[in-house]
């Protein structure tokens, strides 16, 4: 019998259809070893991206009795927990209240908060929300923001080097984070020349767009930032957050010499391995499933977006081997940026 990992409290949103929230977390970290408690936040029919959704929000109450009952029936005995989607100040502060709990029972739990905000500029919260998740702060192991969270959290605008070093200071010193992941951030110019050369991508991609993942670990006082770069695929995919922080959390292992870099390493390869995977089989759909972005064309026809939407859902179960570590890959290791704190 196969030796189990441990037990991880995943507390994000479920679909009926589809591969995001804890549908994109729970078989990933089930199919690398772990038991997983699963608390919903949300049951909808299907993520928003479709246009056309419904279901249900759990409200703090709710929230509040499934962990008291939880709590009675000495159920919260996780060695990890995973926090995503939240909907509503109060329903956040309920999860925050019970990871506070969880970290004062356990000093060494391992607690990935991904907080789930925004992107592109747009926040998917109230704006009360964001001064909840700042008091959630210390009390994670790893966060895993993309850029526009890491602003958000931090009140830092990113638009040059003094100004992510200062974001990524602020979230080691103010808010006491020790592993700190930008999980995507777009390869603008400033950012392509603040990396050391062997971290660019090649000369001759110059028609693709890249994104960066940046990790920092800070101890002893001292940070050692980690970084790769990696191309775009083209289209929009829902859920790829989500799967990158349940790979981070499953690989975290505090034994290793650098135990982040390692951890987002195989994250990285892994969700990218899936997105192509996901890619290749959207671009063998037939032609209406896979028609291009029209705002007005798609309020129109509402069956054109969800189509497309449908088309591109995470191919996760046709991906399983890639996530057991089975299937060969293109392995993205982070490396380390040692001069990254240079001028600051």
């Amino acid at each position: 019998m196969a030796k189990g990992k441990g037990r991880i409290l995943s507390i994000q949103s479920h679909v009926a259809y589809g591969y995001v929230g804890g549908k994109a977390a729970v078989f990933p970290l089930q199919c690398l070893g772990y038991d997983v408690d699963v608390v919903n936040t949300v049951n909808f029919s299907n993520h928003s991206g479709y246009g056309r959704f419904g279901g249900s929000r759990a409200s703090a109450e709710e929230l509040g009795q499934i962990f008291g009952i939880m709590e009675q029936n000495e159920l919260l005995r996780q060695e990890r927990l995973l926090t995503g989607y939240v909907p509503g100040a109060e329903a956040t502060a309920a999860v925050t209240a019970l990871a506070r709990k969880l970290r004062e029972r356990n000093p060494e739990l391992i607690y990935l908060l991904d907080p789930v905000l925004g992107d592109s500029g747009r926040l998917y919260v109230a704006p009360e929300v964001v001064p909840i998740y700042r008091d959630a702060l210390p009390l994670a192991t790893i966060i895993t923001p993309n850029w526009f969270e890491v602003e958000v959290l931090t009140d830092i605008k990113i638009t040059d080097p003094a100004s992510l070093r200062q974001a990524i200071r602020t979230l080691h010193e103010t808010y006491r984070v020790p592993h700190v992941v930008i999980s995507s951030i777009p390869l603008k110019p400033w950012l392509t020349e603040l990396l050391p050369a062997h971290l660019r991508p090649p000369q001759d991609s110059t028609d693709t767009d890249y994104l960066a993942c940046i990790a920092s670990s800070r101890t002893d006082g001292t940070s050692s930032v980690y970084a790769k770069c990696f191309p775009c695929l083209p289209g929009y995919f829902s859920g790829v957050g989500d799967l990158f922080s349940a790979l981070v959390l499953a690989h975290f292992d505090k034994s290793r010499a650098s135990p982040l870099s390692y951890a987002v390493s195989q994250a990285v390869s892994q969700t990218h391995a899936i997105l192509s995977l996901t890619h290749e089989a959207a671009l063998a759909l037939p032609e209406d499933e896979r028609q291009a972005t029209d705002e007005e064309l798609d309020a129109r026809e509402p069956m054109r977006k969800i189509k497309r939407m449908r088309g591109r859902e995470l191919r996760l179960i046709q991906g399983q081997d890639i996530i057991r570590g089975t299937q060969p890959i293109e392995y993205r290791q982070l490396e380390p940026w040692t001069d990254f704190w240079a001028g600051a």
